[in-house]
C-alpha cells in the first residue's frame, strides 16, 4: 500500500499555531514541550538596581553539560552505562563522592583502573561545553554593571570547577567572588578523591524542601547572604536547572529573579509545587540567558 504525502498546512494555520504558542503558561512549557529551538522569548525589561548577585549553578547552566556523567561519556562509555544502570538502587553521593572510611567514590576508582590519568581526565574537563553567549553574557555583565557580584554554587566538585573555568577564560580576572562546592583533590597516583561539602560524620542539613545530603543549596544561599551582608544587595538572580536549586529559590522575594532552563528539574518543581515570589524567566538556550544577562546590566546609579 503507497502511502499518502501529507499536504503542508496552510500558512495562516500556521501562524495561528505560533500566536497559541506564545498565549501557553510559560510554567507549563517549560516542563511539558518538546525541546524548542526557536521558543517564546520573554525579554521584557527588569528593574534597574545599584548592587545585586548574580548565582550560577554549574552543570546544565554556566555550562552546557553535567561534569560528573562528562567525565566518563568521554573516557569510558561503560562507566557511563553503569552509571544508568545503577542510578535507580544507588544514590548519586554513593557512587560519586567520599565516605569518612575514605574509599574513592566507586565510579571514579573505576575509571582509575581502567587506566586513566589526571591527565586524560583534566583534558576531558576542559572539552566540555560552555556556550560563548554564556561565556559573553556574564563578561559583558560584569564590566557593564560594576556593582554586580557572582557566586557559583554546585553540586560538582572544586577539581572539576577549577579545571573548567580557566579553559574558558573565566578567571582572569575572576568571574566569581566565591565558589561553593564539594571537595575534592588529587592523589599522588592520579586518582581524584571527593567528598561532601557536608560531611557524613558531622551535622547534617534540616532541609525538607528535597536537597541532597551533601549540600543544602539554599542554607548555602543564606550563609553567603550573611557573609556578604555589607553588600546590601537590591536583588538577588539565579541561574540554575535542576531539581536541587529549587529550594534556593524559594528563598528569593519578590524583587528578585530566577533565569529557570526549561524541560529540566527545576521548571517541573515550580509548576508542580510552586510557593515561588521571584519574577520566573524562562531559557532554553545559552543566547537567551545572554539576552537575559542584558537585562540586568544598567546600574540606577547610571542615570543620576
Amino acid at each position: 500500500m503507497m502511502s499518502q504525502r501529507v499536504p503542508p498546512r496552510p500558512a495562516s494555520d500556521r501562524r495561528t499555531t505560533q500566536a497559541e504558542l506564545f498565549m501557553v503558561d510559560q510554567r507549563d512549557l517549560a516542563v511539558h514541550s518538546i525541546v524548542l529551538e526557536d521558543p517564546p522569548l520573554d525579554f521584557a525589561p527588569l528593574p534597574e538596581v545599584s548592587s545585586q548577585l548574580v548565582v550560577f549553578d554549574f552543570d546544565w547552566s554556566l555550562a552546557d553539560q553535567d561534569t560528573d556523567r562528562w567525565v566518563h561519556e568521554v573516557l569510558s562509555p561503560r562507566l557511563r552505562i553503569e552509571f544508568v544502570q545503577k542510578k535507580p538502587t544507588m544514590q548519586f553521593t554513593d557512587m560519586w563522592y567520599v565516605y569518612a572510611s575514605n574509599q574513592s567514590a566507586y565510579l571514579l576508582e573505576e575509571l582509575h583502573k581502567e587506566g586513566h590519568s589526571r591527565e586524560a581526565i583534566e583534558d576531558a574537563l576542559r572539552s566540555m561545553p560552555m556556550h560563548p553567549a554564556m561565556i559573553r553574557g556574564v563578561r559583558t555583565l560584569q564590566t557593564s554593571h560594576p556593582h554586580t557580584d557572582f557566586f557559583l554554587l554546585s553540586n560538582s566538585n572544586e577539581v572539576y570547577i577549577q579545571t573548567i573555568l580557566p579553559s574558558k577564560g573565566l578567571t582572569e580576572p575572576p568571574l566569581f567572588k566565591e565558589i561553593v562546592t564539594n571537595p575534592a583533590h588529587w592523589e599522588p597516583n592520579g586518582l581524584l578523591r571527593l567528598s561532601r561539602r557536608i560531611s557524613p560524620d558531622g551535622p547534617q542539613h534540616s532541609c525538607r524542601v528535597g536537597c541532597s545530603a551533601n549540600m543544602c543549596k539554599g542554607d548555602e544561599l543564606d550563609a553567603y547572604r550573611a557573609r556578604h551582608a555589607s553588600s546590601h544587595y537590591q536583588r538577588i538572580v539565579y541561574v540554575g536547572d535542576g531539581g536541587n536549586d529549587f529550594c534556593p529559590i524559594l528563598r528569593l522575594g519578590k524583587n528578585d529573579a530566577a533565569f529557570v532552563r526549561r524541560n529540566r528539574g527545576l521548571s517541573k518543581r515550580i509548576l508542580e509545587e510552586g510557593g515561588v515570589q521571584c519574577t520566573v524567566r524562562y531559557w532554553s538556550g545559552a543566547w537567551e540567558v545572554e539576552q537575559l544577562l542584558r537585562l540586568l546590566s544598567a546600574p540606577a546609579s547610571a542615570s543620576t
